[in-house]
């Protein structure tokens, strides 16, 4: 099944965004052709450009100087939808405030999925232990194994409820080390 290029990742890689009309007649580094070469590669991969269009945009590549010369090889492989706001500047500019929701957010999350994690497999274990108990057309039931399965992973929900503070403090940590690296990488010119 072919691949596409996932549009966010594919123009974050660039060193400056070519679909800005400010930055179409900055130069494009090596770097940046690099991005413009794995996409063509894919994209003659996954049969969206003959061996033809290949060669033809990079030739037309190996050429380009400026980034407005490198945007009109990608218009139609890959999607030139807006780019959304980088989790790094959001992160960046978040107050305090702002941190401890999204500290928050994600705990809600891994409660959510603990959730999931406990109710999904407790009502599949226990449909099979009791179709499998129907042996005969009697119901004879044999050791309730599924109340192992509910231990397991009812240990992973009440820990994860327990703990609510410890996991939203451990986030909280984690999100300011990355915004702190997002501040380090804004500074650089």
């Amino acid at each position: 099944m072919p691949s596409s290029p996932d549009p966010a990742s594919t123009w974050a890689s660039f060193t400056h965004d070519p679909r800005a009309k400010a930055n179409a007649g900055l130069r494009a580094g090596d770097a940046d052709r690099e991005v413009v070469l794995r996409v063509l590669g894919e994209a003659y991969a996954d049969g969206r450009l003959t061996r033809e269009e290949h060669d033809e945009r990079a030739t037309r590549l190996a050429a380009a100087r400026t980034f407005g010369e490198l945007r009109p090889l990608l218009d139609d492989l890959v999607p030139t939808t807006p780019a959304p706001v980088r989790a790094s500047a959001a992160l960046a500019t978040a107050g305090p405030d702002d941190l401890r929701r999204m500290a928050v957010r994600e705990w809600e999350s891994h409660r959510r999925s603990a959730i999931l994690a406990f109710i999904g497999p407790t009502l599949i274990c226990w449909a099979v232990w009791v179709a499998t108990s129907f042996g005969g057309g009697v119901f004879s039931p044999d050791f309730p194994w599924p109340l192992i399965v509910m231990a397991v992973t009812g240990f992973h929900l009440v820990r994860t409820l327990v703990t609510r503070q410890e996991l939203i403090a451990t986030e909280l940590e984690r999100l300011q080390r990355r915004q702190a690296k997002a501040l380090r990488g804004r500074r650089r010119p």
